[in-house]
Parts: structure tokens; sequence; C-alpha cells
């Protein structure tokens, strides 16, 4: 007898429908195919089992004698995996797949969703941190939330509200600096991996061009935040990294005036497939949670 991989499904499948509906165009009909389809997936289910499983007759197809348990086993099978598949995207329809970027998820978006799982306790969050591009054809992630441009190929992008930018310090630094010319006199934390510069804040401060002093680098914005918290400089953050620890008082803007770049929070997702219900929910949810909180907005 042939292995399991060697046996073609849709042929044991069609001669299941065969046996239980007893016709060849009853069959057909519940499979969705031609009578002539149906006989010649019977065929291949007998050429894969090595042996007969039908009389031929003028009148019809007739189970041969000794098939009963064949069929009663193949009828059992399907109708678990059906069962499985039902329950499958039973579950699917109950869970979200999120991608995030790591900082965005460990500063701000953490900390909130506690909110959104209490208000929908059927909702499964899975979420995906890899600050990689998503491929929505080959992943399950339903949403993606990314900063850039917008400029984003074959995709459903909805813009969620600009990213705006900060200098933060210690309070101990942030007493000696009373205009933006005097950030000159302090080190300057820098992210490696910023979408952003000096200049696009200084640019709306009139003093585009100042000359700043280098201080220690780092390619990520979270460690850049703690290592000003810990008094080493003055770091240029974005508003959702930072919203939190200037809220509790862990970090201090010495000139509290926060400019947009040139880039914007993006909620992507997949284009022309539908969002699901979970995947609508979270979405209204954070464009709410976000405006509450005034991201993006004129303060």
């Amino acid at each position: 007898m042939a292995g399991l991989n060697d046996i073609p499904l849709n042929a044991l499948r069609a001669a299941e429908a065969v046996a239980r509906l007893g016709a060849l165009s009853k069959a057909a009909a519940a499979l969705g195919v031609s009578p002539g389809a149906v006989s010649q997936q019977v065929a291949r289910a007998e050429a894969a089992l090595g042996r007969a499983l039908f009389d031929r007759r003028p009148g019809g197809m007739v189970p041969l004698a000794g098939t009963e348990e064949i069929f009663a086993n193949l009828a059992d099978g399907f109708a678990r995996l059906t069962r499985a598949a039902e329950a499958a995207r039973r579950d699917r329809a109950h869970v979200l797949t999120i991608a995030v970027a790591p900082v965005f998820a460990a500063r701000w978006l953490i900390w909130r969703l506690p909110e959104f799982t209490r208000a929908h306790p059927d909702i499964r969050v899975r979420m995906d941190n890899s600050p990689a591009l998503v491929d929505f054809a080959t992943t399950d992630v339903d949403l993606a939330i990314r900063v850039g441009p917008g400029a984003y190929r074959g995709v459903e992008a909805e813009r969620l509200h600009p990213q705006r930018i900060v200098p933060v310090c210690s309070a101990e630094r942030a007493a000696q600096i009373a205009s933006p010319q005097d950030f000159a006199r302090h080190p300057i934390l820098r992210d490696t991996l910023a979408m952003y510069s000096w200049d696009d804040w200084l640019r709306h401060e009139g003093a585009e061009g100042l000359v700043l002093r280098d201080g220690p680098e780092f390619s990520d914005a979270s460690l850049c935040l703690d290592a000003a918290m810990a008094g080493e400089g003055v770091f240029l953050a974005f508003e959702t990294l930072v919203h939190d620890a200037l809220k509790h008082g862990r970090i201090v803007a010495p000139i509290p005036r926060m400019h947009a770049t040139r880039h914007a929070y993006w909620m992507l997702h997949a284009q022309g497939r539908s969002l699901s219900n979970p995947a609508r929910l979270f979405r209204r949810w954070i464009k709410r949670a976000m405006a509450a909180e005034g991201l993006g907005g004129d303060r």
C-alpha cells in the first residue's frame, strides 16, 4: 500500500463522496466538479490504494463488498478534518497579530494594551516586534504600525499622527538650559538609527545649524533615553518614546516644545483584504488612545 504522502487527498475525498451519496452525479454536485472529474479521481484513489473500490455498472458505481470499513474510516477522517478546520477558523477569528517596532512596543504600547484586552477579553493578542517591514502575503500579521514617510507599496496605509521630537535630559542638566543655544554646551546623545536630526527640531526654533557637542552613541533609542535619565547628556527623543517618562518626571524637557519631523506613524494592513473584527477593534482603540494623549497634536 502506498504511503500517506503518495495518496492524493482529493481522490480519496471523491471516492468517499461517491460511496456516501450513491452516484457520480450527486458526488460531483457536492464537490463542485464534473462527473467525469469525479470518475478520474476515483480511479486515482484505486490506483493509489492498489485495489478496486467500486463495481462499475450501467446504473452507477456500487461499493464492493469488504469496503465498508474503508469508507467508514474515510468518512470519519474527513469529518475530523472539517471540525479541525472549523476550530482553527474560530480560533483565528479571535486572534490579533500586530507588528510593531520593539521600542514603540516597550515604551508606549505595552503600558496601554491592558485597556484593550480588558475591553475585549475574547481577543488573544500576538505581538511581532521585528523592525523589518511586514510581508502580509507570507505572514499572519493583521496590522503593522510603522514610522516613515508613507511611501508604502502594496499595502493599505492609514496615517495616525505625525512623529514629533523634543530634547530631554536630567533635571540637573535642564536647570542649565534656558534657550536652544544652551544645548551647545552639553554632550548630545545620538541614536545612530534615528530617521531625524537635530536640525529638524532646531529649524523650528530659529537655530538651525547650531554646532553641538558629540556625546555617547547608541543604536537603540531606548538606551539613549536611559542614558539621558542617568545624566549622560541631552537626547532628542521622539514623542511615544518619552511620553511616559516626561509625565512621571523621570526626564525633563528643558524647552518643552515638540516639533514634527517629516515622518509619521502609519497603520498598515494587507491590500485588498478586509480586516478581521479584532483588527478593526484594535484600530479603533489605538486611534482613540493616541488622540486622548494628544500624540502628534499642537501643544
